[in-house]
């Protein structure tokens, strides 16, 4: 059932009001999910509960068979562009909004104790970029990763551009989020993970490297990369560029490296 609304101070999508502002001080549980891709994704992934939908009228005909899909008792509402807009605080253009539910967040240790015995995770230290990181789950669902251990200096992947960016992939690949890049490598050797360093001087080129039993490789920030404490103790691989250019995005980085060891 489509419940329209007329009035953008509507108390049943206050959760929907002012997005841009709540993006930068959290929903209480809730994320949002834009655009029809990602709303398409979450529905048929199932991984994450919904709460509601709010739909741009101009959009509720093009979306009928999305919208048939929307498990009963979830409310669906649609509104005009206007109306719309002024529950967001700007032009929505997509004209396709969501609420999702967090739930309880795993661990490393839970995702970890999950994994296959032939698995393969990432992990990611101070990626705060949320391009970046939307881009970096794009390509671990792309090369059907295992899991990602993300430490507690990144950014989040249910930020609503990181979920726009990875075309839904942060609400089908497996994450945690937590604690330091070290203890993150701490959990994944002692969970029988060969762990790999990205880094531009790495000691051993990718192509050398064979996909092999349960593998993990981590990635840093940008400019900075990873922490030295945490290359001086793990085997490091590097992509060799031409010359006098050493660096490669990190989310395209980690396309080329999961490619290369996917599974």
């Amino acid at each position: 059932m489509l419940l329209p609304i007329d009035d953008p101070s509507d108390p049943r999508i206050e959760p929907y009001r002012d997005i841009r502002e709540r993006d930068l001080k959290g929903r209480g549980g809730r994320f949002v999910i834009e655009g029809e891709v990602v709303l398409r994704t979450a529905l048929l992934s199932g991984r994450f509960a919904i709460e509601s939908l709010l739909i741009a009228d101009n959009r509720i005909e093009p979306l009928v068979d999305l919208i048939a899909k929307v498990p009963s008792g979830i409310p669906v509402y649609r509104a005009s562009r206007g109306v719309l807009d002024g529950i967001a605080g700007f032009p929505m253009h997509r004209g396709i909004l969501a609420m999702g539910v967090r739930g309880e967040a795993s661990t490393p240790g839970e995702l970890l104790a999950a994994a296959p015995e032939n698995a393969l995770f990432i992990g990611l230290s101070a990626i705060a970029n949320h391009d970046n990181m939307g881009g970096i789950f794009r390509n671990a669902a792309a090369f059907d990763l295992d899991g990602v251990l993300i430490d507690g200096a990144s950014c989040d992947p249910l930020y609503r551009k990181a979920i726009r960016v990875s075309a839904g992939a942060a609400l089908v690949t497996p994450f945690a989020q937590g604690g330091d890049i070290g203890d993150l490598c701490d959990a994944l050797l002692a969970a029988g993970f060969e762990v790999l360093a990205t880094s531009p001087a790495g000691r051993e080129r990718l192509a050398e490297i064979e996909p092999a039993g349960r593998q993990a490789v981590l990635f840093g920030a940008e400019g900075p990369g990873l922490p030295e404490r945490i290359l001086k103790r793990l085997r490091t691989i590097r992509i060799d560029m031409r010359g006098g250019f050493d660096s490669l995005n990190v989310a395209t980085t980690s396309g080329i490296v999961l490619h290369h060891l996917a599974r």
